[in-house]
């Protein structure tokens, strides 16, 4: 008996020191991180609203951590392969994901995924998010939501929606305006946004979901009409044109987020020293001016609140997903 209870306390007494050198060397780690480039992962190809916060942040980074933040463009299929590429990473720190509103998405809309957004990431902390705005051909004889709503039930499925492809943010917005309104339209999805708005800009198509800064010059130069914003709140890039939420439909909501987020296990304080540097970038005024002049709106949180975004976004849009019937193989 006594050889059992020493062979116990040997053991306890092994676990123990092996907790305090894990946790030593995460320390270590955190101490002398980073000590060489990061890779900031972004799941979608050059040149658009995800790659361009991406390179602001990454510079900001860079300067605040002593160390290059590469951006590596890794598109393909709705984000999948970025996102499957950063949760089998290393989880050392050195590979972060620059992640999408699809992040939340993807899971109800995809029959299968080699991940689980909940489960195989860290959630670092929220970047900013976008507004999309509802915009309308001219030719389109309404001027509110509500006229849009009337004119759609008198002319049942003869609305044209755009959309930057199955699956989107700009297709599920169509979808949740359905489904809260009950009105019927032909939903048309494009490879991308610009694709959509030319058509919407020569009158192809009626309507289109797309974010603040793609849409806004439009609208400013009377080539579109926009009847709302899908934000909660008005947007800051385009503060005079009234939510969707407010004028009626107070469920209405979607926000196009961004956050920076790393593979499941990357040690914590890496985490949150990666968090500190942001939350600081995000919280500065000058940043947050440039970010507002380009109609995204900060978004500085802590992992544990982005973790609890994360799970709320991708129930809601289970919900919406489920209700529209949108999957894709």
């Amino acid at each position: 008996m006594r050889h059992f209870f020493k062979a116990r306390f040997l053991r306890s007494v092994a676990a123990i020191a092996a907790l305090i050198f894990t946790a030593g060397a995460a320390s270590a780690n955190a101490d002398s991180y980073p000590a060489k480039a990061i890779t900031l992962v972004v799941p979608f190809g050059a040149g658009g609203t995800t790659t361009t916060l991406a390179r602001l942040m990454a510079d900001q980074l860079s300067q605040a951590m002593g160390q290059p933040f590469v951006v590596e463009n890794r598109p393909g299929a709705g984000g999948n392969i970025a996102f499957d590429h950063v949760a089998r990473a290393r989880p050392d720190g050195y590979t972060l994901l620059m992640g999408p509103i699809g992040l939340a998405i993807n899971p109800a809309i995809y029959a299968s995924l080699n991940f689980d957004p909940l489960k195989d990431f860290e959630p670092i902390s929220l970047y900013g998010g976008v507004a999309n705005i509802l915009a309308v051909s001219p030719s389109l004889p309404v001027k509110t939501l509500d006229e849009l709503i009337a004119y759609a039930k008198q002319n049942p499925g003869k609305l044209t929606q755009g959309s930057s492809g199955n699956g989107s943010s700009s297709h599920l917005a169509g979808e949740m305006l359905r489904s809260q309104t009950g009105i019927d339209f032909v939903h048309v999805p494009y490879k991308g946004g610009a694709q959509a708005m030319q058509d919407l800009l020569a009158g192809q198509i009626s309507m289109l979901f797309d974010q603040v800064p793609a849409v806004l010059p439009h609208v400013q130069a009377g080539k579109v009409r926009a009847l709302g914003v899908t934000t909660k709140e008005r947007s800051s890039g385009a503060p005079d044109i009234p939510t969707i939420a407010e004028q009626g439909l107070s469920d209405y909501e979607v926000n196009v987020w961004f956050g920076f987020l790393a593979p499941k296990g990357t040690p914590k304080p890496i985490i949150d020293k990666i968090n500190g540097h942001m939350v600081k970038v995000l919280n500065n005024p000058e940043f947050v001016a440039r970010m507002t002049s380009m109609g995204v709106d900060t978004m500085p949180s802590t992992p544990e609140e982005f973790q609890q975004y994360l799970e709320a976004e991708t129930a809601r849009w289970g919900k919406v997903a489920k209700e529209s019937g949108a999957t894709l193989q």
